[in-house]
């Protein structure tokens, strides 16, 4: 008796293990958190020069005779903000999301320039190269997956170290 009761236990455990396993789970990415925990300070935006999939020359380094911190927050409720873009403009305010991957952010901050209509717009489809508890790198530019080969392109790569906490509004 004892037999066939271990016996049937079995599939029911099976059964309620994969019915738990299988259900749909809520997004669990953490990449928003991790994006709004603390502000992020600039720390380098290197430029890098490609023609098609080989880099020419070596990368330049931008804002390297600013001493003035710029710093990139991003709030709970979709908006962010950015202070001292290119040691210039004191703060930028905007609206900020994610694509359903994750991996890209959109960013409607505009900045003060005067060689373009409207501002420059460096964050409007920025890719998220890394992201960790300490350091983000985003990815602007030529940087659509596809080219030629003897296409140039140009990519920007801003590095972030995290600062202290960011207080909700």
């Amino acid at each position: 008796m004892k037999r066939k009761i271990s016996f049937w236990c079995l599939p029911v455990v099976l059964f309620t293990a994969f019915g738990i396993n299988s259900c749909k789970k809520t997004d669990q990415s953490n990449v928003p958190n991790l994006l709004t925990t603390r502000q992020w300070e600039l720390a380098s935006v290197l430029v890098y020069n490609y023609v098609g999939d080989s880099q020419v020359g070596t990368a330049d380094t931008l804002n390297a005779d600013c001493d003035t911190t710029q710093v990139f927050k991003f709030f709970k409720d979709g908006s962010c903000s950015y202070t001292n873009y290119s040691c210039a403009e004191p703060v930028a305010r905007g609206t900020y999301s994610l694509s359903d991957t994750k991996l890209v952010l959109h960013a409607d901050i505009a900045f003060a320039d005067t060689a373009l209509a409207g501002g420059a717009r460096p964050f409007a489809n920025a890719q998220i190269y890394t992201l960790g508890d300490f350091s983000m790198v985003l990815q602007t530019g030529d940087t659509q997956p596809y080219y030629t080969s003897t296409q140039p392109r140009t990519i920007y790569r801003w590095g972030f170290i995290r600062q202290s906490e960011v207080t909700t509004r």
